[in-house]
């Protein structure tokens, strides 16, 4: 071999060393803080965490209600689609709506799903703890989603107040500030706020950067027939997993809430969002006062048919799975 072909040979390999090296640190670090197995979005989103090349997946936290049960929806669909090596922490349990039910959440349908899976199982670490180390262990790298209500968020925050500022941001599927649900002009008192409302106030005055998904641009994106009925026909592990959980939800047009928050760390140009003062009162209300400082971004738009576009292009090409 001529000197010249074994130094373009060598340059071709650094390339490609660089190149992938380049290429992996620019992964994002994230955590997806998930209440899995109540509403069929959580699935969604969950799927489009995994299937996302621009995310590092640090770990699934569990939140609200029956979290052991979720978490094993959360374990069979990393191990049905080859991703065992992210790591699954529990929150503690919750009634359904904190101050009003006396018991835990109730048992889902969805939970059927992974009744009885054990080939996966939880870090003995609980959530708050876990999400609080990789805070730690990374400042101001780690991006967190929080698409259900937010105990373990006002656990952090009641353990260490500093905690959520050193992440690089939030993104909360959370509030309603202008639309209430079913595209109403009125606010609402939402789900995720309501369900815990002093851990959703410690969260909105936490200081951390924080982006809302309220209902003001999650209500525009719902899953319609014809693409519910592409998923079944695609018949990969993530698809089939989608597709028994949203039998075993058992309604029938989803609004994809949570996807819509994780949408905007892999797309904010598809939103248009606004700076506000953000605050959580008795009931579970979202208010903005115009007369302080600004503590959040709160989106104001999207654009839904691209929106879809995209999530429905990641779900129907995606090939994970063991093998």
């Amino acid at each position: 071999m001529s000197n010249s072909k074994l130094i373009f040979g060598s340059i071709l390999v650094l390339f490609f060393l660089t190149f992938s090296s380049v290429m992996a640190a620019e992964k994002q670090k994230v955590i997806l803080d998930t209440d899995l197995g109540g509403d069929i979005d959580d699935a969604f989103a969950l799927a489009l965490v995994l299937i996302s090349p621009e995310f590092e997946v640090l770990g699934i936290t569990l939140d609200h209600g029956l979290t052991r049960k979720k978490a094993q929806i959360a374990a069979r669909m990393l191990y049905e689609t080859g991703r065992e090596d992210i790591p699954i922490a529990v929150g503690r349990q919750t009634p359904n709506v904190v101050g009003q039910d006396t018991e835990p959440g109730n048992y889902e349908s969805q939970y059927r799903w992974a009744e009885g899976f054990e080939k996966i199982r939880p870090i003995e670490q609980s959530a708050p703890d876990f999400i609080i180390d990789q805070l730690k262990k990374y400042p101001g790298e780690v991006v967190l989603f929080t698409v259900g209500p937010v105990p373990n968020i006002g656990d952090i925050v009641r353990k260490d107040p500093e905690a959520l500022k050193s992440a690089k941001h939030i993104y909360s599927m959370f509030g309603s500030f202008y639309m209430g649900y079913g595209r109403d002009p009125v606010p609402d008192a939402e789900w995720n706020v309501r369900a815990d409302v002093e851990s959703a106030k410690l969260l909105a005055s936490a200081g951390a950067p924080i982006t809302y998904a309220g209902l003001d641009i999650t209500t525009f994106v719902t899953l319609e027939e014809e693409n519910r009925q592409k998923l079944p026909m695609r018949h990969s592990p993530l698809t089939d997993a989608l597709t028994g959980l949203y039998t075993l939800w058992g309604h029938q047009t989803p609004v994809l809430y949570d996807v819509v928050a994780v949408g905007m760390a892999l797309w904010p140009e598809l939103y248009g969002t606004r700076p506000a003062h953000v605050e959580v009162i008795d009931g579970g209300y979202t208010v903005i006062d115009e007369s302080e400082t600004p503590n959040a971004q709160v989106g104001m738009s999207i654009n839904t048919n691209e929106f879809m576009r995209r999530i429905m292009t990641r779900y129907l090409e995606q090939n994970l799975s063991r093998e």
